[in-house]
């Protein structure tokens, strides 16, 4: 009964010390984007004295440019499938002309920001994680602080800043080459040609369907960005703990991708009309 009573208390006191520490990082991740939030803010004001051009245009490089392949490759094949399983649906109701519509929609709305966050959480999260959690083992965030340079403008910014911009661009190439995707099958299947497959997409297409998507990218690029760098920034542990964190950022990225996606979807197509 003794041993029972233990096995209960070290299990509840597990429970409590699991909650608190998940608050303090909660809080933790909220105040670093609160301080990114600000810089950013400054330097809109005062660009020349936060924005470090060099660094942002090589983290668009690093995280845009060199992306494009996976995200295109990914979307043009994702798009094929999604235009094969569409037409063998809609074939029994004689609705294929409806695959064009419901690949351009399916693909601005909703697959086009979502595979590409899924890409670049694989991709640019982990990157980020290992890069900013090795300076963090090796102490070089120490000496940046140590030389009077802020660590968050110098580190953090630059990939925030770059990621905010290329996610969105990255996802309008997915949305494109998604879309071609779906032609590809139709053209295959039906002899349809491409100036017919646009029309009927630019029919079922709305500008809601592309703000929506261009919306989920924005808020991706945020959580993707940084996740990454919170958790480069609190790993301890050397080799060892730079792997655990930067598989943390990647789990942790794509959760709240997907719960972000379904919010903005429910936002999108409940409230705001």
């Amino acid at each position: 009964m003794l041993s029972n009573n233990k096995g209960g208390s070290g299990l509840i006191s597990f429970i409590i010390n699991s909650i608190k520490m998940s608050l303090c990082h909660i809080y933790s991740f909220f105040y670093l984007l609160a301080v990114v939030i600000r810089l950013f803010l400054t330097g809109l004001i005062k660009p020349g004295k936060v924005f470090k051009r060099k660094q942002i245009f090589d983290q668009m490089y690093h995280m845009g440019i060199q992306s494009i392949p996976i995200v295109l490759i990914t979307s043009l094949f994702l798009g094929m499938t999604l235009a094969m399983l569409s037409m063998y649906a809609l074939s029994d109701f004689g609705a294929e002309l409806w695959v064009a519509g419901l690949v351009g929609v399916g693909f601005t709305r909703e697959l086009g920001p979502l595979i590409t966050a899924i890409v670049i959480s694989g991709r640019v999260g982990a990157a980020i994680s290992a890069e900013l959690g090795t300076m963090q083992v090796s102490e070089e965030i120490d000496s940046l602080t140590t030389m009077g340079i802020n660590p968050l403008r110098y580190l953090v910014l630059p990939r925030f800043l770059g990621l905010l911009i290329m996610l969105p661009c990255l996802t309008v190439i997915s949305d494109y080459f998604g879309i071609l995707g779906g032609y590809l099958i139709c053209a295959m299947k039906m002899d349809m040609s491409w100036a017919y497959y646009k029309e009927l997409t630019i029919i079922a297409l709305s500008l809601k369907d592309v703000i929506t998507g261009l919306v989920k990218s924005l808020s991706f690029a945020v959580v993707i960005s940084m996740i990454g760098c919170y958790q480069g920034l609190i790993v301890s542990g050397g080799a060892e703990g730079v792997g655990k964190g930067t598989t943390k950022s990647v789990v942790n990225s794509l959760i709240f991708v997907i719960v972000m996606d379904s919010f903005f979807t429910a936002l999108f197509s409940y409230v705001i009309v």
